[in-house]
């Protein structure tokens, strides 16, 4: 069951942001609130933190890259979250 966890609204009207590195991994195990990334946008640099717990699936932008408020930015095989790919029927 996969969570896409997408570039969050940072505020100061910011709609973008460069992500400067990643703390994860594809395959690492991660909690809630362990930090993902750090997000830098015209006024600040921010660390943005894992808002569920489970296994780093796909990191969908890489470091030097600008993602829009809203992109998807990683992938946690997480509990109680449906695939975003739909099923097709039997």
């Amino acid at each position: 069951m996969a969570f896409v966890f997408k570039l969050p609204d940072i505020g100061e009207g910011i709609h973008e942001g460069e992500i400067l590195k990643w703390f994860v991994q594809e395959g690492d195990e991660i909690k809630e609130d362990d930090v993902l990334c750090e997000v830098q946008n015209d006024k600040a640099v921010v660390e943005i933190p894992s808002p569920v717990e489970g296994k780093v699936l796909k990191i969908h932008v890489q470091e030097g890259e600008v993602a829009v408020v809203g992109d998807p930015l990683i992938s946690i095989d997480a509990e109680g979250y449906e695939d975003d790919t739909p099923e097709a029927e039997p």
